[in-house]
């Protein structure tokens, strides 16, 4: 089953409406994030070429890449890291002498602040719980469980450890380098990339291009799933083809994206700031009711029932669950916007309160769901 399928057999064959609004933001916020990274990195090798014209390029590319499918898009995924990871290693390589620059030292980290940071790195990663499944619904059956869960996590938290790694490195070098500043304050990341490569010449060029090309993956990848979310949202577009969904992301995406790229950094804050929340109480609910009502039996769900409100949960425990949760949640938020009274003394500790309290209080609101609704 796709990934907002398979939470219907939580939040029942109607109220799954508002996670899968939710994930539609959250889908078409992380589109427009890479948009303004591939455009910044195509402006930053040619000054003739606005970022505004690389976004459309990068936007673009990515809708035709995802109307070839999935069999072809995974194969692109497949191989698309290779690259990405062998020019990220030569750029490296090329402008690594000068990491060892610092900016001037910071203030000692505090306990609040690491949870902070914390909360915006996971709200990076957790959001592909929400649509795992749309891809893996593919896959060979007679996989071990074990084997899936290991690739999915390595694949997930390798990359981010070591690319923050990195960016660290090169953030706080930035100050203390004209050319990486001036780079930075053009064209943000992809200036920076760009005069990282300037000693490179041509091949310099060639490379932070290719760097934004391998963009594409993610973009097309995420496309894919707003196709399904969008069915699933209104069953009766499952009529409309779902590349028409795409050109409509795409023409909502691209102007969204001109206007971010102003900020873009504040707009980033603020959005990632906000989808860890809801993401994680999500996950909370559909792991209790996978391993506490089904006792991990991917059986106990009936594949029939899928798009049948009479046959599935009705979705009350879920809602209820996950919107009192925001109760304790809001409190304990840290964020540009609102900083709860809880949060200025520990830091921001709302994401792993979304991750505990909704799956507490679904249990005793799915048993009493369970008793009264039999299903």
């Amino acid at each position: 089953m796709r990934q907002m399928i398979q939470a219907r057999f939580s939040f029942g064959r109607y109220l799954v409406s508002l996670p899968v609004v939710l994930n539609l933001a959250t889908l078409t916020g992380f589109c427009i994030i890479i948009c303004v990274v591939g455009g910044q990195c195509i402006s930053a090798v040619n000054q003739h070429v606005s970022s505004t014209v690389g976004i459309v390029i990068i936007a673009l590319c990515a809708m035709i890449l995802s109307f070839f499918g999935f069999k072809i898009l995974h194969i692109y995924e497949m191989v698309a890291w290779i690259p990405a990871l062998i020019l990220i290693t030569i750029a490296t390589g090329v402008g690594g002498s000068k990491l060892q620059y610092q900016s001037p030292p910071a203030e000692p980290a505090t306990a609040a602040a690491v949870l902070s940071f914390g909360m915006i790195v996971a709200s990076y990663m957790i959001p592909w719980a929400c649509l795992a499944s749309d891809f893996t619904t593919y896959f060979d059956p007679r996989v071990p469980s074990w084997k899936i869960f290991t690739y999915a996590y390595l694949g997930t938290v390798v990359p981010t450890v070591l690319l923050m790694i990195l960016g660290a490195a090169i953030g706080g070098a930035i100050p203390s380098i004209p050319e990486w500043e001036t780079g930075y304050n053009n064209n943000l990341v992809g200036g920076v990339l760009a005069a990282m490569l300037s000693s490179a010449g041509g091949f310099g060029k060639f490379v932070v291009v290719v760097l934004a090309l391998t963009l594409l993956g993610n973009i097309a990848g995420t496309m894919y799933s707003i196709t399904l979310n969008f069915q699933t949202l209104v069953p009766w577009l499952v009529r409309v083809p779902r590349y028409v969904f795409s050109i409509v992301m795409v023409a909502i995406i691209i102007p969204v994206s001109i206007r971010a790229a102003h900020d873009f950094f504040n707009n980033l804050e603020n959005f990632v700031g906000l989808i860890g929340y809801w993401s994680a109480a999500f996950v909370s609910i559909v792991v209790a009711e996978h391993w506490i009502f089904r006792k991990g039996d991917c059986d106990s769900y009936d594949h029939a029932a899928w798009n049948k409100a009479s046959l599935l949960p009705p979705g009350i425990a879920a809602l209820l669950a996950g919107v009192l949760s925001f109760g304790l949640i809001i409190p304990s938020m840290a964020q540009v916007w609102w900083t709860g009274p809880i949060a200025v003394t520990t830091g921001d500790i709302g994401f792993e309160i979304a991750l505990v309290l909704p799956a507490m209080l679904y249990v005793p609101f799915r048993w009493l769901e369970l008793r009264w609704f039999g299903r």
